[in-house]
């Protein structure tokens, strides 16, 4: 009567609040997972959830199934990892570049999760490496890559971790806080802070500016979030960043955000693995931890 799909079900539905974003995170369509619940429901003779409520609010049988799936999907989880390793496919080595600057706030929780259960692979994130990660990926130097700006290339497969939303950053006071979004001529009289990397690697330019043919007064760059936090709260200029990364700022009401046009910029985070690796037991559950971790830190992110 009961699967592991439908605990899996239930946890998506808790953890999203919503069917429609339930959905996303079960890559079902809405329909194929109201049919899924509700035949569940018609077989346990209980609904599991009041309809309608927004967060989902469980029934005392929903409630019942969420801490079974509390209890029985980690324990599914390790005897996979398990079975891998009688298999004897758990050694590995995982070097890895990031190039993202405002991803160790879910990488580092997926970093030493990851390492508690399969301490066989041997993990490292190289620094002071004066090549291209992507390429490197290609050549074996590196296992795997953390971009948002997948490239073409023989033997390497781009793994879809979630999508993101780019927001621009400005001081409270500043005359674009209170618009809802801004236009990209709005820009054309601001400094714009950004990472130091080239323009061609962020959203705010390839999506944004360049298609509305648009340059900032003046670009800085700064190398830490912080940095762009303080610079941008003093009014020194405005900068994008991932939603996930602004939320602690928000939240503390240093600065504010605006959407990047009417619709919003979205990009998609990927993990670039070589091809061969894409079985792995341990990479698999890598990614598999990256991206339930994300979703249990991050705010303002959706399945890809």
């Amino acid at each position: 009567m009961l699967e592991l799909r439908h605990l899996r079900t239930l946890i998506a539905l808790r953890d999203a609040g919503s069917l429609v974003e339930a959905a996303d995170r079960v890559h079902l369509t809405q329909s194929a997972l109201s049919h899924q619940i509700k035949d569940l429901e018609d077989r346990l003779g209980n609904p599991l959830f009041v309809r309608k409520t927004r967060p989902v609010e469980f029934t005392r049988a929903g409630q019942r199934l969420l801490t079974l799936a509390e209890q029985v999907l980690p324990q599914v989880r390790m005897a996979e990892r398990d079975l891998a390793r009688l298999a004897g496919n758990e050694q590995g080595r995982l070097h890895m570049a990031i190039e993202c600057h405002s991803c160790f706030q879910w990488l580092m929780p997926t970093i030493d999760h990851f390492r508690d259960h399969w301490p066989e692979v041997e993990i490292d994130i190289p620094g002071g490496h004066h090549f291209d990660p992507l390429p490197a990926l290609a050549r074996e130097q590196l296992d795997l890559v953390i971009t948002a700006d997948p490239q073409p290339l023989p033997g390497v497969h781009y793994e879809p971790l979630f999508r993101y939303e780019g927001l621009l950053a400005v001081a409270r006071q500043h005359r674009l806080a209170s618009k809802p979004f801004v236009t990209p001529e709005q820009l054309a009289d601001e400094t714009l802070i950004t990472y130091p990397v080239e323009h061609s690697r962020l959203d705010v330019f390839t999506q944004f500016l360049d298609p509305a043919n648009v340059r900032p007064k003046e670009i800085r760059t700064a190398e830490l979030t912080i940095m762009m936090m303080q610079l941008v709260a003093s009014g020194r200029g405005v900068c994008s960043l991932p939603n996930w990364a602004l939320t602690e700022y928000l939240e503390r009401d240093y600065v504010k955000a605006v959407a990047l046009g009417e619709k919003g910029v979205w990009s998609t985070l990927f993990a670039a693995i070589r091809d061969e690796s894409r079985q792995a037991p341990w990479m698999e559950d890598f990614l598999r931890t990256a991206r339930e971790t994300s979703f249990a830190v991050l705010e303002g992110i959706k399945p890809a």
